[in-house]
């Protein structure tokens, strides 16, 4: 039980997730709309403490922020200290969604978590120390997210249009949004919402492959293959054992497709990985930060605030 009110954030690009947990133990949620990581961080993460210190009619004593887009938490954990919405806190812990992922996912353990929504990041826990790998955005990194399915699959569609590549099922399915492949570019660039408009084709792109489209295959197994990649490397640098566990959690895991070329491709480089359902999510991971010791190797990926 906690000794003091924790409210605990998990920080994503489709959602906000947010947990209270009252001094004697009790917890509410809240669903806000997601990160906007072209925007700063600070106003809107403020915004949600607001929304919620309203509700519950408690400025909460800790405040713990996992979140997508951070490139810095020491910036932002001493921006967020200096906000009037949040003069009446007394701790904040500032870190990346993928490591309140982890912990939600692997807690203590070593190995390494992908968290694959619209946008991709891996984070690994080694004995000593933990790295992250990827999650740089869409235009320079994220590959195997969301977004880079659906960029795949748009591009495989107007290739298939000039007969630059093979037909493809996803020809109808991008139609059934831009009726006019010729003009559909304009219509995107346009959109001030094109990052999430472009994961969208993700899903479709799963199913159409399930279904044995095969240039939606390759894009799923193609991105499968940058994913296990990913964690590969992060298990590498941080010298995990070779029995490390491996969580691999969002929304482009619900291809069959993607999760059994991933774990395939894994276990090709390190055989006794060992795959785990994950022991909670991301909020749990948030609220398990506030508690986290002094001395595991995630202390170094988070800044911490008092006063």
């Amino acid at each position: 039980m906690p000794e003091h009110t924790l409210l605990a954030i998990d920080g994503g690009q489709t959602g906000i997730k947010t947990r209270f947990v009252s001094a004697d133990g009790t917890a509410q949620e809240w669903l806000f709309p997601g990160v906007l990581t072209d925007r700063p961080l600070t106003p809107q993460l403020a915004a949600v403490v607001a929304e919620v210190a309203s509700a519950t009619q408690q400025a909460p004593h800790t405040i713990t922020f996992g979140v997508s887009g951070l490139t810095s938490a020491e910036a932002e954990a001493d921006a967020l200290m200096r906000h009037p919405g949040l003069a009446e806190a007394h701790r904040i812990v500032v870190t990346h969604d993928s490591v309140t992922s982890f912990l939600g996912v692997l807690g203590d353990q070593q190995g390494a978590v992908v968290a694959a929504g619209t946008g991709v990041v891996t984070l690994g826990v080694g004995p000593e120390h933990a790295t992250r790998v990827d999650g740089w955005g869409y235009i320079m990194g994220d590959a195997g997210s969301g977004y880079w399915i659906g960029r795949a699959a748009l591009d495989a569609v107007m290739r298939a249009h000039d007969g630059r590549g093979p037909a493809t099922a996803l020809t109808a399915v991008m139609q059934e949004r831009w009726p006019d492949l010729e003009t559909a570019y304009v219509a995107l660039q346009a959109s001030e919402d094109r990052v999430r408009t472009v994961a969208s084709f993700a899903a479709p792109t799963a199913q159409h492959a399930a279904s044995g489209d095969e240039v939606a295959v390759r894009i799923c197994r193609d991105a499968a293959a940058e994913l296990a990649t990913a964690v590969l490397a992060a298990l590498r640098v941080t010298d995990a054992p070779a029995d490390a566990a491996v969580g691999a959690i969002g929304g482009v895991f619900g291809s069959d497709v993607i999760r059994a070329t991933f774990q395939s491709a894994v276990r090709a480089e390190r055989p006794a990985a060992r795959f785990v359902p994950p022991a909670g999510s991301g909020l749990d991971g948030a609220v398990a930060l506030a508690g986290l010791d002094s001395a595991h190797p995630l202390h170094e990926r988070f800044a911490e605030r008092t006063c």
